[in-house]
């Protein structure tokens, strides 16, 4: 598997995201995400299926050496004195001693960046993440976050697909040595039907899906995948076999668009760049 590295973290490229499943999906389905090839694993503590992960990967048997597993804390919890307690219970539901990335999940409104990210460097001191970052923040807020840790924030995970590419934020990323995870990649099923990336797969005898992937992993993204059907795993991870060339990157560009943005829930989400 191809990594993206930032301030010593090297973080699989593509990841198995489990936002909007069940228990019982999870557990049938990461069986065969691991089969597949997946070590890199996307939860939170608001999707309630951290311990169903947990006992997927105990299950299967794989070795905790050989995953990359991040989680991300919500904003109910980042007072002083729940932050901590609530990693802990993600660690006591994922079944381990630490996770290797954990994120602020959105800024929110309720407590100051500069309190979130003291609480963060304060569970890392701890030893109960290896690295972390931020979701969801805009330009100014990643700013902060980087100027106000004692630690590197590795990543900010934001939805990034075809209709929504981001420049502004990613520019600023890069330039400050922040990785990009990318997550809605599918923008809610837009992506599999789009027909110019269709048409592009078509060349190449790969879906759209797999195309609004390799899109993203090709300008050096993080991409989260996610299926609940234990036949798809192995077709989201089969996209490091072929490369979109200067056309194709060129006709995905287009499909930018102005409404593209399709998360950004009040009293949560920024006030979002242009």
């Amino acid at each position: 598997m191809q990594t993206v590295t930032a301030h010593g973290a090297a973080v699989p490229a593509l990841g198995f995201g489990v936002f909007r499943m069940s228990d019982a999906e999870v557990e049938r389905v990461v069986p065969a995400a691991l089969e597949a090839g997946f070590r890199h694993f996307d939860t939170a503590q608001i999707y309630q299926n951290e311990a169903a992960l947990g006992r997927a990967l105990q299950a299967a048997g794989a070795r905790r050496d050989d995953l990359f597993l991040t989680t991300k804390v919500w904003v109910d919890n980042y007072s002083a004195d729940a932050f901590a307690a609530s990693v802990d219970e993600s660690l006591d539901r994922l079944k381990v001693d630490q996770v290797d990335l954990l994120l602020l999940h959105w800024p929110a409104d309720q407590v100051p960046i500069a309190e979130q990210i003291e609480r963060l460097n304060a569970v890392q001191a701890a030893g109960k993440t290896r690295f972390i970052g931020v979701s969801n923040q805009n330009i100014a807020q990643m700013r902060e976050s980087i100027e106000r840790s004692a630690a590197p924030i590795v990543t900010n995970q934001v939805e990034l697909h075809p209709y929504l590419p981001q420049h502004a934020l990613t520019a600023a990323a890069k330039e400050a040595g922040v990785a990009v995870t990318a997550y809605y990649s599918m923008a809610d099923g837009a992506v599999p039907k789009d027909e110019v990336l269709q048409r592009i797969g078509a060349r190449y005898d790969k879906s759209a899906a797999q195309v609004g992937l390799r899109w993203l992993i090709q300008q050096g993204y993080i991409a989260l995948s996610k299926t609940a059907n234990p036949a798809r795993a192995a077709e989201n991870i089969a996209i490091f076999d072929f490369a979109l060339d200067d056309a194709d990157m060129a006709a995905i560009a287009a499909l930018a668009r102005p409404d593209g943005r399709l998360v950004s829930p009040a009293g949560l989400a920024p006030a979002w760049d242009a």
